[in-house]
Formats: C-alpha cells, structure tokens, sequence
C-alpha cells in the first residue's frame, strides 16, 4: 500500500452549513445544465422551473451538492459572456437557496459570474480552470468565506505524464489560491477527467487516482457520461452511457474519490452506496434505500 494511499482524509469543510467529513463517505454532486448546448443533451436554458424541479429530484434521490452551470465546457463550445451566463444562472440560484436545503454550487471561471452567484445563495464555486484562468475567482470565494473546487484543465498544455501533469496543475491552483488569500484547507480537486485527454490518459488517470492523495486534498472526479465511456463501449451516444457511468464512479470511488459530480443522481448514489460499502466497510444497521 503506497503512502498516497494510507495518509488521513483531509480536515471537513464546511459547505452551506453542511459538515463535508471527507472519509466517511462518498458525496454526489448532481448536475445542472442551464445551458442551450450541453454534451449531455440536459440543458434547460431559460427555463428557470425546469431547473429548480430537476434539483429538487435530484435532491430527493440523495444529491448533496448541486452544481447550477450556464456555459458549455463541452469541447469546441462558445463561449458565454459573463452577463448572459449570469442572465442563465443566477434566477435558479436564487430558487433554490430559498427553495432547497443542499448546498448549491456555481460552475464558472468568471469571478463576476462567481460574485453574483454567491450573493445569489451560492456556497460552492466549482472553477473549470482551477483559477489559472481567472485568478480572481480564488480571491471572491475567499472574500466570501466559501469554499472552491480546483480543477486540472489539460486543453491546450503540453503533455508529459497523466499524474505528474495534473500533480503540477493542481499544484499551481493552490499556489493560486493562497496568493489570492483562499486558504489551501478550502479547496477541493479535481483531475479534470476528458478535459483535454486522450481516451487512454483519462482511463489511466482513474488508474492512477489514488496518487493525488499526497495533494492532502479532496477529489471531485466528473465522469458521467462522457465521451471516453462512449468511445469504450463502442461508439455509444450520452444517453447510453448510464452502465459505463457506473463503472467509472465505482473505479473512482474506489481509487479515492471524495465526490462525484453526475447527471443520473438516482443510479449513481446507489452505486456509491454500493462502492462505500466495499471501500469504507458496511454493517447490516446501515441499509437504506
């Protein structure tokens, strides 16, 4: 067993009042896309009670977090000016700070649309770019006593070795943070599955999860139901992807996963139940549904 492996779970953190015990068990972030253009074929832009009855469902099949997005990170996507993503975002976040009682995060790397979504009722700032974008984004959840996920985006960078390139972008996201004045206690990681890697390199990366450990912090891992599950299952469509789904989530649960960001809350929460049953340890009191 490697020391990545064995080192203590990183401290809680505290998210919209919750206590995340990092550890104990796996969290299900659910997805929300208020978008024109998702990959996954779910987005519901503009329509604000489409979004709020899709959190709600996914609240009561067991999500912990929901994640409110309005621009595509799809590769090739347009891009969306802060005013429009805020203009697609911020009336569901209102919604359901009022409306439900999970912490709700924004998936952005603008530190405008962050800004407004945090005083919308966000308590999560999920940054595709880990900051390395908009260094800003660090410095508002900062200034708000929220915390954030970092993410490691491969597009555009050289490559050298799966790990080793995420180790250096993540490492670099913290190096962000804490100049920024966000302290490294609260942020979460994440390797940025299918985010600019080959098939074979977000495969090994699953792999290889349990080395981010050294990190010392939590991972979020988002495979659902992208396009390296279709290209092994040959070709298959996102709406195909629940089963190849499910066996990422249980590989990255099992490999050290903190969090799991998915589409199909309902299976994916029975599967980390399974998987934590397996990984952490399971007594007969703790059935549930």
């Amino acid at each position: 067993m490697t020391a990545s492996e064995t080192r203590l779970p990183p401290a809680p953190i505290t998210i919209g009042g919750r206590a995340f015990a990092w550890g104990s068990r796996t969290y299900v972030m659910g997805i929300v896309n208020v978008t024109p253009d998702s990959f996954s074929g779910d987005g519901l832009a503009h329509d604000v009670d489409a979004a709020v009855r899709q959190s709600v469902q996914m609240r009561e099949d067991g999500a912990d977090i929901i994640d409110v997005g309005g621009e595509s990170t799809r590769p090739g996507a347009a891009a969306v000016p802060a005013e429009e993503e805020m203009r697609r975002v911020i009336p569901v976040i209102q919604r359901l700070a009022r409306e439900l009682d999970v912490p709700v995060s924004i998936d952005t790397y603008k530190a405008q649309v962050a800004q407004a979504a945090i005083e919308a009722g966000a308590t999560l700032v999920n940054d595709v770019h880990g900051f390395r974008r908009e260094p800003e984004v660090a410095r508002v959840a900062a200034a708000a006593g929220v915390p954030a996920v970092a993410m490691h985006n491969q597009r555009g960078r050289d490559f050298h070795d799966t790990v080793g390139d995420i180790m250096t972008g993540l490492t670099e996201s913290l190096r962000i943070a804490r100049d920024q004045g966000l302290a490294e206690e609260q942020v979460i990681v994440d390797p940025g599955f299918n985010f600019g890697w080959t098939e074979e390199q977000a495969l090994e990366m699953l792999r290889r999860l349990a080395e981010l450990r050294v990190l010392g912090r939590p991972l979020l891992v988002g495979v659902s139901r992208k396009s390296t599950i279709g290209a092994v299952l040959g070709g298959l469509p996102a709406e195909e992807r629940l089963e190849g789904t499910a066996a990422a989530v249980a590989i990255a649960i099992a490999n050290g996963a903190d969090i799991v960001r998915v589409h199909d809350v309902k299976e994916m929460a029975r599967v980390a139940k399974v998987a934590d049953a397996i990984v952490r340890g399971w007594t007969k009191g703790e059935a549930g549904a």
